[in-house]
Parts: structure tokens; sequence; C-alpha cells
């Protein structure tokens, strides 16, 4: 009976979609966003009950690919208008910021494609931290007075009720330091390239390939439809679970672009800029998916695979997005290329890769605070409404908004290498168990025994 209710939210979203039928986008909006809605619980369900036949981890890998896959699908197309157009580092850096912002020639409107591509990838990783991360924390600790999470640990002082996490997740989040590491270098090339490619993805690659030798762990805390389908036996189980990734999948592919898309122009409408929508307001819709995801595992008290399921869609985000839209853009342009961007969009990236550091050294005890969320919420709005602010010319600061994208990465590293410095023991401890998570999977016997307990 859930499943029945749960698919006929998408059942308006289908009719659309098969005939061709054009609403307007209000109409559009609430029929698509509700698809979503539904097709996110069909995906939680069906990731929980893949834990029965393969590893936690890659159940929830899976998961966070499908539940971004919208936020792919629109970086590809920004990247494979830019290649199309003939965007190339060179000649993008011939025009004027001027001429690019306004799209004055296709060229310029290529360029241009090239940094939404970017700012569209920046704003929806940052989004997953500064709103999800922090979010789910604060949800996780609040639902708890009725989940009886184990996972919340209540502690004395003003806001230092805190979520605890699985140390299974150190593999995870030793993977995502390496991506953050890399991702300062990347401004410094100009664009996204080749080595950029091979290693993000290979990463990523190097990731799934570990999670696949992982043990399968039952769960003693599925309930209610993953329980269900989990008693249901072979090769019926896993013929389930594929239908429920396929539909939810091909939901949330087909629903979230016209979600974002009606949303983008509900906004640009109402006076807000084109390129503050495709930077925000477009990735909080493709991120919507997955917070609702963890929202439902949460709720089961299962905070712990709740944010394995953040940690991963950051760092498949991290590492495959920003990897194969430089792909994308050179099978457009017909050649290999660099996906050029300009300064800001550097500036961009940095402050990026600098919450994530930020983010990083947070969950390096294995744990966030109430205190630890709140403070990367803030940190994330207060830039987010700065820099609003300064493009309306709303305030009158004496920098400019690249500058206050160096700013907010100088505090956000300041921040981080602090904690990190504290936390160098718990840094240590997590790096081990990493490594011997490693060296189970090769066979190999750990070299610290000790932390698997």
């Amino acid at each position: 009976m859930q499943v029945a209710v749960t698919v006929s939210l998408t059942v308006g979203w289908v009719y659309l979609f098969v005939t061709g039928t054009e609403l307007g986008n209000v109409a559009t909006v609430a029929v698509s966003g509700i698809a979503v809605l539904g097709a996110s619980f069909l995906l939680a369900w069906g990731a929980e009950t893949a834990e029965k036949d393969v590893p936690r981890s890659f159940a929830i890998a899976v998961l966070a690919v499908l539940a971004v896959a919208p936020e792919y699908a629109v970086d590809a197309l920004y990247a494979w208008n830019a290649g199309a157009g003939g965007a190339t580092t060179e000649k993008c850096s011939q025009l004027t910021a001027q001429a690019i912002e306004a799209s004055a020639t296709p060229l310029a409107r290529a360029c241009h494609d090239a940094n939404l591509a970017i700012a569209n990838m920046t704003g929806a990783n940052r989004i997953l931290i500064g709103i999800g991360w922090a979010g789910i924390a604060v949800f996780t600790v609040w639902r708890a007075a009725k989940t009886r999470d184990p996972a919340v640990k209540k502690r004395d002082g003003f806001l230092k009720d805190a979520v605890q996490l699985d140390t299974d997740i150190a593999t995870e989040i030793s993977f995502l330091f390496l991506a953050t590491l890399w991702a300062f270098f990347v401004p410094l090339g100009g664009g996204i390239g080749i080595f950029d490619t091979l290693f993000l993805v290979g990463l990523y690659v190097a990731y799934i390939g570990l999670v696949l030798k992982s043990d399968i762990e039952h769960s003693e805390h599925t309930v209610g439809v993953p329980k269900y389908f989990q008693e249901w036996s072979l090769p019926w189980r896993p013929l389930v679970v594929l239908a429920l990734f396929g539909y939810s999948g091909a939901m949330i592919f087909t629903a979230v672009e016209p979600f974002a898309h009606g949303l983008e122009e509900i906004g640009v409408a109402n006076g807000i800029p084109e390129f503050f929508m495709i930077q925000w307001v477009a990735p909080l819709a493709s991120e919507s998916p997955e917070l609702i995801v963890v929202a439902v595992l949460v709720n089961k008290a299962r905070s712990t695979a709740g944010f394995n399921a953040l940690i991963s869609s950051k760092l498949n985000q991290w590492t495959l997005l920003i990897g194969t839209i430089a792909v994308v853009y050179s099978i457009a342009l017909g050649g290999y290329g660099v996906l050029p961007f300009d300064a800001r969009q550097g500036a961009e990236i940095w402050i990026t890769a600098a919450q994530s550091f930020f983010a990083l050294a947070i969950l390096v005890n294995f744990e966030i605070s109430i205190r630890e969320a709140v403070g990367l919420f803030v940190l994330f709005i207060s830039q987010v409404i700065l820099e609003f602010a300064l493009i309306r010319d709303l305030v009158a600061l004496p920098i400019s908004s690249h500058d206050l994208l160096l700013a907010y990465t100088g505090l956000y590293v300041a921040i981080g290498l602090a904690l990190f410095a504290q936390r160098r023991e718990a840094l240590k401890h997590l790096f081990g168990l990493a490594g011997d998570a490693v060296r189970s999977a090769m066979g190999r016997e750990p070299v610290h025994p000790e932390n698997a307990d």
C-alpha cells in the first residue's frame, strides 16, 4: 500500500512527460516537485533493501549517484553548450567580462555557459554541506526525542548535543579529503583539464572498487517497506531493488530539471539575476532528492546511513562531476580541450574547496555537534546573502564580490587548520582506519587492529 501511494505521487509527472503537455511555471514546479518527493522515497527504500545483498557503502554510493544525477545533467548541458560554441581558454580570455556576462556574441554566450557550469557545480557542492550536512545534523538531534537514535549524544552546554558517526565512514572522509586538496589546485590551471579528470575520476573508481570488497552488514534497524522486500527470496529481491532504483532514477532525472528550470524562471521574472538563480536555486532543487532521502533515513533512526549518503554525494560531486563535465565539454568541442572559466569562478572553486576542508575538520573526530552545524550554516548563508546584496547594490561594501569569496576562503581555511591542529590525533586515527580498510580489501591484515574496535 505504501509503495502504491508513493508511486501515485509520480503519476502526474509521468502523464505530462509522456504526452508532452505543457503547463505554466507554477503548475510545472508543483507537479514535478511532488514527483521528486515520491521518487526520493522509492530511492531510499531501494537502497535499504539492497543492503541485504551488497555492502552498505556500495548501496549508498549508488543511491548518491542517482539522487544527484539531475545535477550532472544540468552541468553537462552547460559544459556541452560551452564546447559546441567553441569556448576555449584562449578565446574567452580575449573577451571582456561585460561581453561574456551579456552574451553579446555566440562565442561570448559559450564562454558564459562555461562559467555557468562551474557556478552550478560549486553552488551544488556548497549547498550540500551548508544546508545538507548542517540541516540534517540539527534534524537528527531534534528527531532523536522520538526516534531514540543511539547516534545522538546528549551533552551539557549550549548546543553541545552531537550526532556520533560510525567509524566505517573513515574511507569516504579520507577520499573526500584527497579530492578537496586537489580542488585547491584546479583554479591555478585556468580550467578543468585532463589531469583533473584522470585524478578525480580515478579517485572515485578506486573508492567504488574498495567498497565493493567490503563485508555485507545486515542492519537490525530496517523496518517498513525495506524490511518487507528484504524478506523476498532470490531472484525477486534484487529485481525489486533494480526496479526501485530504475523507476526512481528515471523520475528524478526527468522531473528535477523542469522543477529547477521552473523555479529559475519564476525567480528571474521577479527580478533575481539569472546567474544567482543558476548557482543557488537550481542546485537547491536538484539536491532536494538527496536531502529527502537522508531525512527519511534519519526518521528511522538511521542517521549514520544518512550521513554516509551525504558524504558519498559530496564525494561523487567533488570527483565524478568535476571530472566528467570536462569530458562532455571536449566531446562537444570536437577534440581535447580545457573547460575554461574566469577568475570569479576560480574563486568560487577555492571557496567551495575551503568549505569542504572546514567541514572535514569538523567530521574528523566522527561527530558533528549542533554548534558546529550552526557554524557551517551561518558561514554558508552569510556569504550567499552578502553576495546577493552586492550583486543587487543593496549595500555598499569596500570589497568586490570576488574579494568577498577570497575572504571567506581564507576564513574557512583558517578555522579548518585550527581544528585539524586541535584534532591531530583524531586525524591520525581517521587515516589509520582508512588505511586498514584498504589493506583488508586487498586481503592483508590491518596494521592497527585496535582501530577496528
